[in-house]
C-alpha cells in the first residue's frame, strides 16, 4: 500500500464511497446518518483523498454556514488508512478551501480534540453570534447550524462533543481573533 495520498473535490460517482467510508462512524455515533440524496445534494462541498490507485480512502466537507463563517463536517478515513496522515491532510484541504470561499473562521463539533487543536481549533462556549445573526441562522433548518448554536434540540445527538472553531489567516481588518464571533459577520 503506496503512501502516496491525493485530494480531489469529489464527483457523483464518490457517493457511494464516501457512504461507506461513513458508515462505521454513523453506526459508532460519531457522526450523524444521512440518507443518500443529502450525499448528493451537498457533493460540492466535499474533497475525497485517494490512494495512489485512485481509490477513495478518506472525505470531509466544508459548508457555508454564513458570511465569513463556516463548518468542517463529515471527515472520516478508511480504517486502514486511520494515522497515516490522510484527516491531516482533508482538513489542509478543506482549510484552504474554506478561504477560497472567502470564509475566515470554521467551526467543527467533534470528538477528536486533540486533532482539530492540531489545527489551530480551539474550544467555544455560549452562542458564538451576535444577536441579530443569531436570528437569522435560527432560521435554517441545516442541524450543523443547530450545532454550533448550541440548541437543545440537537442534544441528544451531541452529548459529549466539543464545540470547536479556527480563525483562518486572512481574516478581514478590525476582526479580532479571539472574539468567539461576538460581532456582526
Amino acid at each position: 500500500m503506496s503512501h502516496k495520498i491525493e485530494v480531489r473535490p469529489a464527483r457523483s460517482q464518490d457517493v457511494k464511497a464516501i457512504r461507506a467510508l461513513t458508515a462505521p462512524y454513523v453506526e459508532r455515533g460519531l457522526l450523524v446518518s444521512k440518507p443518500p440524496v443529502s450525499y448528493y445534494e451537498s457533493l460540492p462541498e466535499f474533497l475525497v483523498a485517494c490512494d495512489a490507485d485512485g481509490e477513495v480512502i478518506g472525505c470531509g466537507a466544508v459548508h457555508v454556514m454564513w458570511k465569513g463563517l463556516g463548518e468542517i463536517r463529515t471527515l472520516a478515513a478508511a480504517p486502514a488508512w486511520r494515522g497515516r496522515g490522510v484527516g491531516h491532510r482533508l482538513v489542509d484541504a478543506l482549510m484552504a478551501r474554506a478561504r477560497q470561499l472567502g470564509l475566515w473562521r470554521l467551526f467543527c463539533l467533534t470528538f477528536e480534540v486533540d486533532f482539530f487543536a492540531a489545527h489551530g481549533f480551539t474550544p467555544i462556549e455560549g452562542i458564538p453570534v451576535s444577536h441579530k445573526v443569531f436570528e437569522q441562522l435560527m432560521r435554517s433548518h441545516d442541524d450543523g447550524v443547530a450545532e454550533f448554536l448550541d440548541l437543545a434540540r440537537v442534544k441528544p445527538n451531541t452529548l459529549g462533543n466539543t464545540r470547536m472553531l479556527v480563525h483562518l489567516d486572512g481574516e478581514p481588518a478590525g476582526r479580532h481573533r479571539h472574539s468567539h464571533l461576538k460581532c456582526e459577520l
